[in-house]
């Protein structure tokens, strides 16, 4: 921009600053006033920042600013509207104008502004100026907090932000060749500052706990110093170099000298310059022109090689939108003068400043007193002052702050917000990527500094690694981080030094993790797991059920309220309108909502709205005066709303979803709510390796593996290490048979320097060996080359593809040929069918067909191939019940006596749904049961459960059924897939009880409920015994004071058990009293909302008072007595004998043969068919919580009882011996219950699980392709 295109007033205010005369700058008397002017206008400017502009291309800066600041920083006032003004020309173009601005002309005052910024960044290389800067700095740090006003601190501000601005200045590519050793412009200001003695202030900043304020500038300020430097590389300087160094100086010069005499050689094999026809024409066999002849080839041969049918071709153009990101990073190597003063501030910095720094600027990060994005500068001094440190003299104490588990998870967290946002805003996404790179540096070097921890001589800096490794493979988020990485990688936002960072850091993390696991026998780790759940909404009946005296309460409250409302003393509510006329309900029901909305308000409270709600609808509704007449007087409305509020008014389903979708717009009615359960499991490195055996896993190592002459010898050995542990150690080496991953192979074989790569060289030998071993045997192996492969197309390769019908699900049913006859078949089918109406055309033609050769979908879409059809829509299938809406009064007649028949059946809604006529769903004829008043709650309409394994025997079970205990949740709500449900009986055996309850069933003798006596009473023994018994007379206490409160009072509440003393604390937590409680019936807590035990609401008080009874401790001469008594009645033995017998045949056809395990070796007692052991359900549940079978206490007495029955009939013992059914090993998870105190298995089983692992793991190997050749890429760096 010229000075003529200037604005006069801008020029005018430029001039009247001063002017320079040799060295000397001369002031204007309204120096001042013409500074602040500029200011002034910067804060006007336009959105292109024309006055910044004008002001660059004048040069004010140079030639004015910097000599005032220079010659006349005595001028107090002067100074600091300088520095005020230079801080404002000096910020960043990104400041000015938001964001890198997509428009061609905004882009263009862009580059202008940062050209300006270049020219000052060159004028500040000046060592006079940050003396100046640099003595006011220090004058003002000297001063006392206390003498410190607010105009001091700002200054200090300003001089630091300023020095900020002018680091943050891009270097000029253009300008600056950017060579090696050579000072550039970023140099020669780290120079001046350095001479000037500022580098000593900003460490002074850094270390002071009186200047804490200033943390974050001192941290842009350092890490735009060390911006374009290699924190290795600077950590060296000065030093000797190390013979690894130096070969591999001496390797990269070799394989430039290799390649060199490659290309010589080829020159000298090169023609003459002579026309290429001299040299002859050849014909390419097997390779097609244009036409269907061999292409012509009119060049030299030495050309052919690089021939293709590409040449002369225009470049197709790629979008900008779909062009590789770039890297940004910038490494210049300063000059020598330059990095030895770095280094030294870098070794001071780290002994004095870095650990206090960090501390206090994450302490503001976490806080949030930070500006937006400030982490990245607390990321970057993180990588870059830990690198350093580990290059140079390791020491873990300087940089303990940062080397911590918490610094890890701060990393982790910020790397996974950044490659969140990164998907999200994909207008900024180049940004977040830039933000991500960042990130995953800091994660590196940390990994790099506690595996450098690992291998020091200190033995308690080993211990401080261990711990953080334990942590960092404990949790998931840091073993899943790199998968997800790795699977979102996208090389149009993030460029190939991300890649590689990413590489080396996952191939560190694994090597570690390998590390750790080698010399553990078992590791366990974090494992979480989504469970998802709905969450109902509770009725809107159950909430607005109240008693009389509920009501009688809310009336009090509310009625003085009314009479003010009524009467006018207070002010009401707008109008209400209780009418929707474009509602699709009736009028009739919607004057009945309006009447449960004036309910609904009254039981809420709100009087006011509930009579302007009746005098609207009385309005509305005046025929009937249901809402009253319109000459009310204020206590006939009092005393209509009190008869509202006491009326029990109809609700409708209908109306009661209405009105849910109104108070509740955005909640859905059964809301998806996942719970994320945390548990341990063990590790496996190998299952956790086969995670990176995956398509995108690997095509993004193939990315990398593209530019194998520019990657660094250690970040090709990560590339081919993390694919030779898919393909060798996981057997996968079928994911590389990929074409392109051949084409990287040659170039690798065929490159003359591939000597310098032998690691990369074996392995490509060794999968082009395994492939075309393959295609010895898989003729289809070279047309797999085109395509990526997931695992299963691996294993089709190697094993061999599966034949049509071998297939699972409906993938067998693919592509299934039709035969004519078949065609024919069908097509008389469809026109039989076809005419009969209420019935399903398709349904009747599966019927017709041979099971299992064709799906509904098949028969549909040949319909139409063959043209008997027009459309699949024409075959749509009808959901039952979802047309019919009304119900009749025929059909509500019909319902009520299904009801009324199948009311006491175990399933009730079911019955009645099998023998409706006009077929609804489910959720219509519970809303229409609900509705008519039948039940008052759906729960009522669960089906009835009943518990396996009850016999026609009186056991405890029978025992409780006759108090009115139930074995299932008191509340009667089913559980929620725990472990420990009950499991339900099968078909057969439901059929067997039905036979054996048809049977005449004899008086129930004594000794069932003996059996259950001694059972309580052995358990009161053993509390007895432990000094529990005080408790039990607690718990009898409390339930005979139950049964007489609710003698009195008539209610049927649970009661809860509440222990108020350390003895019955201890009781409730002790195993047997818990064990006690279950059997008389007590609850335990249902969810961890609840803490207590409670007594069951269905239990009436003389149940309760018998339960009590059983709870009396009796002596052993009463025991004797009953035991006599019980021997004494066995009349029914045979029948029972029999009817045990069927039941265990029955049984014993559904299961499979093993050896019975160690808890079945109780014999069965034909007295009581509870102690038949249960049958292990197929599903593998764990057996319910009354499963007794393998307590030892339990198991004498049952010895007993057994003994005694053989005495009597030693025919009936043998048979049930040898009929016992063997159980499969699923009866060893009997041992699992969480309930009681168990012994372990014995040796058979334990021979058993052995066993089945063992063939496991055969199976595993035998699955394995055998190796011929023995392949290892050992790491670098490995002890």
């Amino acid at each position: 921009m010229d000075l003529y295109m200037m604005n006069c007033e801008l020029l005018a205010t430029c001039s009247a600053l001063g002017y320079l005369e040799g060295d000397t700058y001369h002031k204007e008397p309204d120096c001042l006033e013409s500074v602040k002017d500029l200011i002034r206008y910067l804060r006007h400017e336009d959105e292109t920042r024309d006055i910044r502009q004008q002001l660059g291309a004048a040069q004010i800066l140079q030639n004015d600013l910097v000599p005032i600041v220079i010659q006349h920083n005595n001028d107090k006032q002067l100074f600091d509207a300088v520095i005020r003004l230079m801080v404002n020309l000096t910020q960043p173009a990104l400041l000015c104008f938001g964001k890198v601005p997509q428009d061609p002309t905004f882009r263009h005052h862009f580059l202008q502004v940062v050209s300006y910024l270049q020219a000052y960044k060159e004028a500040f290389a000046n060592e006079r100026l940050f003396v100046v800067l640099s003595e006011k700095l220090y004058d003002l740090l000297q001063m006392d907090w206390e003498q410190r006003e607010e105009e001091h601190n700002l200054l200090i501000e300003r001089i630091l932000l300023l020095v900020r601005n002018i680091l943050h200045v891009p270097p000029d590519q253009d300008e600056e060749k950017n060579v090696d050793d050579d000072a550039s412009v970023h140099d020669r200001v780290l120079w001046a500052i350095h001479m000037s003695g500022m580098d000593d202030l900003v460490k002074f900043l850094a270390s002071s706990e009186s200047e804490q304020q200033w943390s974050m500038h001192v941290l842009e300020t350092v890490s735009l110093m060390f911006r374009d430097q290699n924190a290795e590389q600077l950590a060296t300087t000065g030093q000797t170099r190390f013979s690894a160094e130096r070969a591999t100086d001496l390797k990269n010069l070799e394989i430039l000298r290799q390649r060199e005499m490659a290309e010589k050689k080829n020159r000298v094999f090169q023609r003459g310059t002579r026309h290429s026809r001299f040299g002859g024409s050849y014909i390419i066999q097997g390779l097609k022109s244009i036409g269907d002849k061999d292409i012509i080839y009119h060049k030299g041969l030495h050309n052919f090689q690089n021939y293709t049918h590409d040449l002369g071709k225009e470049l197709k153009r790629v979008p900008k939108r779909k062009l590789q990101a770039k890297d940004t990073e910038a490494r210049h190597r300063s000059a020598l003068n330059v990095r030895l003063f770095l280094k030294e501030f870098c070794i001071d910095f780290l002994e004095n400043c870095y650990n206090r720094l960090m501390y206090l600027v994450k302490d503001h990060l976490i806080r949030e007193k930070a500006q937006q994005h400030d982490e990245t500068y607390y990321l970057w001094s993180m990588a870059f002052f830990m690198a350093f440190n580990r290059v140079h003299k390791f020491q873990p104490e300087l940089v303990s702050e940062t080397a911590s588990i918490r610094t890890f998870h701060f990393i982790e967290q910020n790397l996974t917000n950044y490659y969140e946002m990164m998907l999200m805003d994909k207008k900024e996404a180049t940004s977040w990527a830039r933000r991500m790179h960042l990130a995953l540096k800091a994660y590196q070097e940390l990994l790099m500094t506690v595996n450098e921890m690992d291998h020091s001589k200190d033995s308690s800096v080993r211990e401080g690694s261990k711990v953080i490794k334990n942590n960092i493979f404990y949790m998931m988020e840091y073993r899943e981080l790199f998968l997800a990485l790795f699977r979102k990688f996208d090389e149009t936002k993030q460029p190939r030094s991300f890649l590689k960072d990413l590489v080396e850091t996952t191939h560190l993390f694994l090597k570690m993790l390998e590390k750790f696991c080698k010399g553990k026998s078992t590791v366990m780790v974090q494992s979480r797991k989504v469970k998802r759940k709905k969450k109902k909404k509770s009725s809107r009946r159950e909430e607005q059920t109240k008693s009389s005296e509920e009501l009688e309460e809310i009336w009090t409250s509310l009625s003085e309220k009314l009479k003010n409302c009524a009467m006018g003393s207070e002010s009401l509510p707008d109008e209400i309108v209780p009418f929707d006329a474009a509602s699709e309900i009736p009028v009739e029901e919607q004057r009945t909502e309006a009447l449960v909305r004036i309910q609904n308000g009254l039981l809420s409270g709100q009087a006011g709205e509930s009579l302007v709600l009746l005098r609207s609808a009385r309005e509305v509704w005046p025929e009937g005066n249901v809402f009253g007449f319109s000459e009310s007087s204020p206590e006939e409305e009092v005393d209509l709303l009190k008869q509202i509020l006491f009326a029990d008014l109809p609700r409708s389903s209908r109306m009661e979803a209405v009105l849910d979708e109104e108070e509740e717009v955005e909640e859905v009615e059964e809301e998806e709510l996942t719970s994320v359960q945390v548990s341990e499991r063990e590790f496996n490195f190998l299952d956790y390796l086969k995670r990176f055996a995956n398509g995108n896993v690997v095509k993004t190592y193939v990315i990398l593996l593209k530019h194998y002459r520019n990657n660094s010898a250690h970040t090709n050995h990560c590339v081919v290490k993390m694919l030779h542990r898919v393909a060798y150690d996981l057997k996968m080496e079928a994911f590389l048979f990929q074409l392109s991953v051949f084409c990287i192979f040659n170039h690798v074989l065929s490159d003359p320097a591939a000597s310098a790569y032998k690691e990369l060289v074996a392995f490509s030998k060794y999968i082009v060996n395994k492939f075309f071993a393959l295609a010895a045997t898989n003729n289809k192996a070279y047309v797999e080359l085109l395509f990526w492969k997931n695992t299963n197309v691996i294993r089709e390769i190697t094993e061999g593809y599966r034949k049509l019908g071998e297939d699972e699900g409906a993938a067998s049913h693919k592509r299934i040929k039709w035969t004519p006859q078949e065609e024919e078949e069908l097509q008389s089918l469809y026109l039989q069918y076809k005419e009969v109406e209420g019935v399903d055309v398709v349904d009747n033609i599966l019927a017709n067909l041979k099971p299992g050769t064709r799906t509904r979908k098949q028969i549909i879409n040949h319909l139409v191939q063959m043209g008997l059809a027009d459309s699949v829509k024409d075959f749509k299938k009808e959901t039952k019940g979802t047309r019919i809406v009304l119900w009749t009064e025929d059909q509500e007649m019909e319902l009520q006596r299904l009801f009324e028949e199948f009311q006491e059946t175990d399933d009730i809604l079911g019955n009645v749904m099998k023998h409706i006529t006009a077929k609804r769903s489910k959720a219509r004829i519970v809303d229409k049961l609900i509705s008519m008043g039948l039940v008052s709650d759906r729960k009522e309409l669960y089906k009835k459960r009943r518990r396996k394994g009850k016999s026609s025997g009186i056991s405890e079970e029978d025992f409780l059924h006759d108090l009115g205990v139930d074995g299932r949740n008191e509340d009667g709500e089913e559980d929620d897939g725990d472990d420990d449900n009950d499991d339900y009986e099968s078909e057969e055996d439901e059929e067997m009880r039905t036979k054996l309850q048809q049977k005449p069933k004899e008086k129930p003798h004594r000794s069932g409920e003996l059996f259950v006596d001694k059972k309580i009473q052995t358990i009161l023994q053993k509390l007895h015994e432990e000094g529990l018994f005080p408790p039990v007379v607690w718990l009898q206490n409390c339930l005979n004071r139950t049964a007489d409160d609710r003698e009195e009072d008539g209610s049927s509440q649970s009661v809860p058990l509440v222990p108020l003393t350390e003895d019955n604390e201890d009781a409730m937590e002790s195993k047997t009293f818990q064990k006690l409680l279950k059997m008389v019936g007590i609850r335990p807590p249902a969810n961890e909302q609840e803490s207590f035990w409670r007594i069951p609401a269905k239990l009436s008080p003389e149940q309760l008072r018998k339960l009590a009874s059983c709870l009396v401790l009796s002596s052993p001469e009463e025991a004797v007595e009953t035991t006599t008594e019980s021997e004494d009645q066995g009349s029914g033995l045979e029948q029972r004998a029999e009817a045990l017998r069927a039941l265990l045949l029955a049984r014993k056809k559904r299961a499979p043969t093993t050896a019975p395990t160690e808890a079945e070796e109780v014999e069965p007692n034909p007295d009581d068919l509870s102690t038949v052991p249960e049958m292990p359900s197929k599903s593998g549940a764990k057996p319910s919580k009354r499963n007794r079978f393998i307590e030892s206490d339990d198991e004498e007495e049952e010895g007993k009882e057994v003994i005694e029955t053989e005495e009597q009939n030693p025919d009936i013992s043998l048979k049930i011996s040898s009929e016992r059914p063997k159980v499969t090993m699923k009866r060893s998870r009997l041992v699992d219950s969480d309930e009681e105190e168990e012994p372990p298995l014995g040796n058979d089983q334990g021979g058993q699980l052995k066993t089945s692992g063992a063939a496991t793991d055969s199976e595993d190997e035998d699955l394995q392709p055998i190796k011929k050749k023995r392949l290892r890429i050992e790491d670098e760096d490995e002890d």
